[in-house]
């Protein structure tokens, strides 16, 4: 057992602030939206928390990847990038 769980602390999948940013960006500038459109989309008050999304300053919650998600028509997985789904070995 202390064998596994090595490997899985290993291998764990790592969330990277600034590829989920670029992935964010990349794909709101795909479905042509702006920051201001999607600041509205959000119900946020404020752009900023999408710049600094953006920026690789902040993560999204899981409930805003989940709009964004559906925002974008992508999987969550594909917003917080694809170096995620490699963390665990097969």
């Amino acid at each position: 057992l202390e064998g596994a769980h090595q490997m899985l602390l290993d291998h764990r999948p790592v969330l990277s602030l600034e590829e989920t940013g670029s992935n964010i960006k990349k794909l709101r500038m795909e479905k042509g939206i702006s920051v201001k459109e999607l600041q509205g989309l959000l119900g946020f008050d404020n752009p900023q928390a999408i710049y600094n999304w953006e920026r690789g300053r902040n993560m999204p919650s899981i409930d805003n990847l989940l709009v964004l998600s559906e925002i974008f028509g992508v999987s969550i997985n594909e917003i917080v990038g694809k170096n995620f789904l490699n963390g665990f070995p097969a």
